[in-house]
C-alpha cells in the first residue's frame, strides 16, 4: 500500500551537497568565458583597455559595426554548410569503414590503426597536398571544397566513435540478412545503421562542431568572402596596430549561436547516443 504525498505539507527544503557544489562551480566554469565575452561585446575601445569585468558605459556600437565591418552573416552560413556537408561526407565514409574493418578481423585492426595514426599527424602536414588535390578538381576557394576537407580529416574521429556502437552488433543479425537476400551494402543501410542510429546522430554531432570550428584549413583554402568561414572572418578584425575587441567580441558571440543552436536542439540525440555507446 502507498501512502500520496499531501500537496498542501511544506516540503523539505533542499539540502546542498558537494555534488551541488561541483556542479555549480564547473557551470561558471563554462559560463564565466560566455559572460565576459558578452560583456566586451558592450564596451568601448578604452573601457576594454581598462580591464574592468563589467562595462561602465554599455554601448550597442559594436554589434552593428561588426556586421558592416565585414561580411559577417555570409561567414557565419558558410561555416554552417562546410560544416554540415563535411559531417555527412564523414559519416558517409566513416561508417561503411568502420563496419568493414571490424568484419576484417586482424586487416580491420590494422586499418583502424593506420586511421588513428594520421589523426596524430598535425592538420598543418595535409595542407598542402590538399591544395593541389582542390585546385586540379576546381573546388579551390570553394565551400564544397573545404567541406570535403572537413568531411575527410574527420573520418578518424568519426572510426573512433563508431566502432564501440558497431561491436555490438552480433554477425548473426548479418548473417540473417544474407540469407534473406540482402548484400552487404542493404544489410548495411537497412538492418545495421538503424540498430547504431543514436551512435551515428552523436558523431555527427561532433565532427560537425569540429568542422564550424575549424581555422586551418579555411585560412588556407578560402581567400575571399563569399567563401571565408567565420573564424576566418573573426580574425580580420586584428588590424596591424589596432585590435576591435568590442567588434571581435559581439560576431564571436553571433557566430556562437548556430553551433548552440544546433548542439540544444540535438542535446537528447547526443547524451543517447554517448550514453548508449558507454554501456555494453
Amino acid at each position: 500500500m502507498t501512502i500520496a504525498a499531501d500537496p498542501a505539507r511544506p516540503q523539505a527544503p533542499h539540502r546542498w551537497s558537494w555534488i551541488d557544489l561541483v556542479a555549480v562551480l564547473v557551470a561558471a566554469a563554462f559560463l564565466l568565458p560566455l559572460a565576459y565575452l558578452l560583456s566586451v561585446s558592450f564596451k568601448s575601445p578604452d573601457q576594454v583597455l581598462s580591464g574592468s569585468f563589467l562595462p561602465e558605459a554599455p554601448t550597442l556600437a559594436n554589434w552593428p559595426a561588426a556586421f558592416g565591418a565585414t561580411a559577417l552573416t555570409r561567414f557565419i552560413v558558410n561555416s554552417v554548410l562546410t560544416a554540415v556537408l563535411g559531417g555527412v561526407v564523414t559519416i558517409l565514409i566513416a561508417l561503411p569503414a568502420a563496419h568493414a574493418c571490424l568484419r576484417l578481423d586482424k586487416a580491420g585492426e590494422r586499418l583502424i590503426s593506420i586511421a588513428f595514426g594520421s589523426f596524430v599527424a598535425p592538420p598543418i602536414v595535409a595542407a598542402i597536398p590538399f591544395f593541389f588535390l582542390l585546385k586540379a578538381a576546381g573546388l579551390l576557394n570553394s565551400v564544397v571544397g573545404l567541406a570535403l576537407v572537413y568531411g575527410l580529416t574527420n573520418v578518424p574521429v568519426a572510426l573512433w566513435l563508431l566502432i564501440p556502437f558497431l561491436r555490438r552488433i552480433p554477425r548473426e543479425i548479418e548473417d540473417a540478412a544474407a540469407i534473406d537476400g540482402a548484400g552487404p551494402l542493404l544489410t548495411l543501410v537497412r538492418v545495421i545503421a538503424p540498430l547504431v542510429a543514436p551512435g551515428i546522430a552523436a558523431t555527427a554531432i561532433i565532427v560537425v562542431i569540429l568542422g564550424y570550428n575549424e581555422f586551418l584549413f579555411a585560412s588556407v583554402f578560402t581567400f575571399a568572402d563569399e567563401t571565408r568561414t567565420l573564424t576566418v572572418g573573426i580574425s580580420l578584425f586584428q588590424g596591424d596596430r589596432l585590435v576591435n575587441f568590442g567588434q571581435m567580441a559581439a560576431a564571436s558571440l553571433a557566430g556562437i549561436a548556430p553551433i548552440y543552436l544546433i548542439a540544444l536542439l540535438a542535446q537528447r540525440w547526443l547524451v543517447a547516443g554517448l550514453t548508449e555507446g558507454s554501456v555494453k
